[in-house]
């Protein structure tokens, strides 16, 4: 039983009585307590690999703030780190491949990641599920997620971060065979991985197309898009009695909407190019009342109290003059609120106590004036 399910109500546009709140990286290094775990564990790797540490940091922030779920502490490059690539962290490099897949001979030899090497991962799930219990109840749902395919195959090719994936994206405009390829078995892998999130208790699922905005019109439906429409469909939609709502969030997206609602997600996740409004009244243009999650910018939190209090008021205040989902529901049903991004590791803690407090107080008086 739960504590507190406003999340997973959210995510299928039931009703609540104040908005859910959590926050993509919401246990990172702007958290003092994250850091001195991180210190312990010795490296990023050796937290992320480390069940216990790994359970440790994802309370860390339900333990400060009034959050309305817990999200799966890992990296998306777990998945190619299982396929033998040899994920490395340096010092102040962030992360970077040992084995890039740059010709066609390396991506012959590319297999789907070997799930027994991710046993970290699901055994980290499950101890989370356990560190949730509350008086014999869980406190908050656990998100589990992935990248995208294509997000995956970024950094493959590339072999690390970079701001246009050149390497990536030649090869798409030079032999979209190959990078099809990669993404095919990014696709079985992805699956595979997320599925066995779910065995181990994960109750929600995200997958981040963190570059999915960087594709050209129509690339992005090739490339993108059908890749994790064919996630989805392989994705377990009920687990333990509860339908596993799925979150498809990608970077750039919002001029793709129609098309995003067409692959079987239950929430479209927005950053803040486009409005929660202008999104919802997209959806219900073609018929698809799917949740919404998002999508103030996360450098507002570099602000003062004032500014992110308006901010967060501002966003309400549109999606408030929406349409709603349906009967008996207010427009602010179907709505999670989070950042349009990752939050920065620079971000002042206090300024996250003032944004959890504006949304909290916004989202009720607005439900109450209804």
């Amino acid at each position: 039983m739960l504590l507190n399910d406003r999340f997973l109500k959210a995510c299928f546009g039931e009703v609540v009585d104040q908005t859910p709140l959590w926050l993509m990286r919401q246990a990172g290094r702007y958290l003092p307590e994250y850091n001195a775990t991180r210190a312990k564990a010795g490296s990023f790797l050796g937290l992320a690999k480390n069940p216990a540490y790994a359970t440790e940091v994802t309370l860390q922030p339900l333990d400060r703030y009034p959050l309305d779920a817990a999200i799966l502490f890992s990296d998306i490059l777990t998945v190619p780190d299982a396929m033998g690539l040899g994920l490395q962290f340096a010092t102040g490099e962030g992360p970077s491949f040992q084995h890039p897949l740059r010709t066609e001979d390396d991506v012959n030899k590319l297999r789907t990641a070997d799930m027994n090497q991710l046993h970290y991962v699901f055994d980290a799930v499950s101890e989370i599920r356990k560190g949730l219990i509350q008086d014999g109840r869980q406190r908050v749902p656990l998100i589990g997620f992935s990248g995208s395919p294509w997000t995956l195959a970024c950094y493959m090719i590339d072999g690390s971060g970079s701001d246009d994936f050149r390497h990536a994206k030649t090869m798409m405009f030079a032999r979209p065979d190959l990078l099809e390829r990669i993404l095919e078995i990014n696709i079985q892998s992805v699956a595979a991985y997320l599925t066995e999130q779910v065995k181990a208790g994960a109750q929600a699922l995200m997958i981040f197309d963190t570059w999915g905005g960087l594709l050209p019109n129509g690339w992005y439906q090739r490339m993108s898009l059908a890749a994790m429409q064919k996630v989805i469909s392989q994705l377990p939609r009920k687990h333990e009695g509860r339908k596993i709502p799925i979150i498809v969030f990608t970077k750039g997206g919002g001029i793709w909407l129609k098309d995003m609602a067409q692959i079987g997600a239950d929430v479209l996740a927005l950053d803040w190019t486009i409005s929660l409004s202008r999104a919802r009244k997209e959806l219900l243009e073609i018929n698809k009342p799917l949740a919404l999650q998002g999508n103030l910018d996360p450098l507002v939190l570099f602000s003062g109290t004032k500014q992110i209090t308006d901010q967060v008021n501002n966003l309400f205040d549109d999606l408030a003059g929406a349409p709603a989902l349906g009967p008996n529901r207010h427009s602010l049903d179907g709505h999670i609120f989070n950042l349009g991004h990752g939050i920065s590791q620079f971000t002042p803690p206090d300024s996250v106590s003032v944004l959890a407090s504006a949304v909290i107080e916004k989202s009720r008086v607005l439900r109450a004036s209804r």
